[in-house]
């Protein structure tokens, strides 16, 4: 059966066919859906973990445990799992292991851009890379068979455009496969330095059979799973006898190169590490000229010349910033971009903003008030930052805002610590928030610690969290208490206050900034768009009341607007009646809709 499917979608799809029994996550954009997708499948057992390093610890233990397992992540969460895949890259499997790391070329949802094929090739593990949703379901196949072939856990790579876009795919049956045996074998599993040694001579040698497997054909027993395709690494010639240059690309880029070139001939690489030298330099011997697109790193391109192949072109023509597209592809090659509509007039720009009612709204406003040095954390909260509110100083990675506090009053001592405070939402917390709080008050500092507790994972699309009392699966479970967290980890000052309260938020933020001891404020109140939370009547200006003060403009609520006439205005579409624009207000302008009526 055939059926349009998103690329994660596709990969979870996989995964079912494939017979996986265990999949273990942490939300991050553009990899999320995979993980709740293949929750929806009742045969694959499914979870929401703290962060990426259990998720990958727990996988693999599923994998040694004899079952197929898997987790994925977007490519700043490999770096926190970073710890047991290279260690798994030793000890190997014993059932399949499937990591999946998405990419996000263009930071349309990221702090940073960073290729994670520089992790396959120091980790000395296998990676494939989908172009389209046919091969994330074909990918993650072939992934469970070469992981339990060579015993390698598999990195599977894909990025925002695969990972969001749609193509035709076609369905198989689940395969059913009984659990692996498990035999006790602390040789290969405990990783002392004496068994290392020996594992690492394994890995050596597993990468010289898995160059051989990129080089040619699959086994016979692999037939069909790339359907019908006998190698992963293919050359197309193309339809024309022309063959004055060739290009080398693999993934998302070769769905570009094939828009902007339908003839020229091409190598795809399937598999992006190893690389396969001698498919590379017989295809560079069939052409005039080689050229490489890839995203982001130029690493298809260094290792053909460290290979003895000359590249033409590559990121001198591309760079390497941001993500490619057709038009980049055409324009670096002086040719016409593909026919494609353009709207007649400029889209304006439409910043990223707080949602009306947003919980983290006024403790933005309030900080911005009290002008103290706000060390932020990754969440919707980094929204913070823009303007009006301009609350951020800084915003480095999952967890540091606590941590990177510490460091900062520890050496700008005493006095810091009563004009700054570290934000963090309630899934960082759990994340790698834990560890810096510890940090703080096992060295003895005096810093004040902001959780923003909206009752759900809000930035990646509403996922469960040990705060939430529910699994991925929505099955009721322990609710992990922030206060008594803070609490075992040796705070004794823990305040909890509604962030829409905002004459209470100023009192209590500026009680805790003079302590003399570490303190943890939680503002507590749910994400509004959760489902459960009742939405209140929308409010409305007075006109004749307003004084075109603009107090109100500066909650930054993307439902209040100033008219021509200079008054402000509320946008009833938006509006959900959070009422901090009536506490902003002076001269009582604004009211609801329900008492106006």
């Amino acid at each position: 059966m055939k059926q349009l499917m998103l690329g994660n979608q596709a990969v979870a799809r996989g995964l079912y066919e494939a017979g996986c029994r265990f999949v273990s996550s942490y939300p991050g954009t553009p990899s999320t859906e995979i993980t709740e997708y293949a929750s929806e499948y009742d045969e694959i057992y499914a979870e929401w973990a703290p962060n990426e390093k259990v998720a990958c610890e727990a996988a693999l233990g599923a994998a040694i445990g004899g079952a197929r397992s898997f987790c994925a992540m977007k490519h700043v969460g490999l770096n926190v799992a970073a710890d047991p895949l290279f260690t798994a890259s030793y000890t190997g499997v014993n059932g399949g292991l499937v990591i999946c790391v998405a990419d996000d070329q263009g930071m349309h949802s990221s702090q940073n851009e960073q290729d994670s094929r520089h992790y396959a090739i120091a980790a000395k593990l296998p990676m494939l890379e989908p172009a389209d949703s046919s091969e994330c379901i074909a990918y993650a196949k072939l992934a469970y068979a070469i992981s339990e072939k060579y015993d390698t856990p598999v990195l599977l790579r894909t990025c925002t455009r695969v990972a969001h876009s749609q193509s035709i795919v076609t369905l198989a049956e689940r395969q059913e496969l009984p659990l692996k045996t498990y035999e006790k074998n602390p040789q290969k599993y405990v990783m002392m330095p004496a068994n290392a040694i020996g594992r690492h001579v394994f890995v050596e040698e597993r990468i010289q059979k898995l160059t051989e497997l990129a080089e040619g054909d699959f086994p016979v027993e692999w037939g069909g799973l790339v359907d019908g395709d006998q190698r992963l690494n293919e050359i197309s010639l193309g339809a024309t006898e022309d063959r004055a240059f060739g290009i080398i690309t693999a993934g998302i880029c070769y769905q570009y190169v094939r828009e902007v070139f339908p003839d020229v001939p091409v190598l795809k690489l399937g598999m992006v590490n190893p690389l396969p030298a001698k498919l590379i330099q017989d295809f560079a011997a069939s052409v005039g000229k080689v050229y490489v697109v890839e995203e982001l790193d130029p690493v298809i391109e260094t290792f053909c010349r460290a290979n003895g192949v000359e590249v033409a072109g590559g990121k001198e023509l591309f760079g390497l910033l941001g993500e490619l597209s057709q038009g980049k592809v055409a324009a670096a090659f002086g040719r016409q971009a593909p026919e494609s509509i353009a709207f007649d007039e400029p889209i304006p720009v439409r910043p990223p903003v707080l949602c009306p009612g947003c919980p983290h709204r006024g403790l933005f406003y309030t900080l911005h008030k009290l002008g103290v040095m706000v060390s932020g954390d990754i969440g919707c909260y980094t929204l913070g930052a823009l303007p009006p509110l301009r609350a951020l100083d800084t915003t480095i990675c999952m967890g540091a805002s606590i941590s990177g506090l510490h460091g900062f009053n520890t050496v700008r001592g005493p006095e810091s610590a009563k004009q700054s405070v570290a934000v963090i939402g309630d899934s960082t917390f759990m994340h790698s928030g834990i560890t810096g709080l510890i940090d703080i008050t096992y060295n003895r500092g005096c810093s004040t610690v902001i959780v923003l507790d909206n009752s759900i994972t809000g930035m990646t699309g509403h996922q469960q969290n040990p705060t939430t009392g529910l699994t991925l699966k929505n099955q009721p479970t322990p609710q992990v208490s922030i206060e008594k967290i803070c609490e075992a980890a040796g705070v004794k000052r823990i305040r909890v206050v509604d962030p829409n309260e905002l004459k209470r938020l100023e009192e209590v933020i500026k009680e805790e900034l003079v302590a003399e001891e570490p303190s943890v404020i939680i503002t507590r109140r749910p994400c509004v768009l959760l489902k459960h939370v009742q939405i209140k009547p929308s409010l409305m200006v007075d006109e004749e009341r307003c004084r075109s003060c603009k107090a109100c403009m500066k909650i930054g609520c993307p439902a209040i607007h100033i008219t021509d006439a200079g008054t402000a205005e509320i946008d009833a579409t938006l509006c959900v009646g959070c009422d901090l624009c009536v506490q902003m207000c002076h001269f009582d302008a604004i009211k609801t809709t329900e008492v106006q009526g």
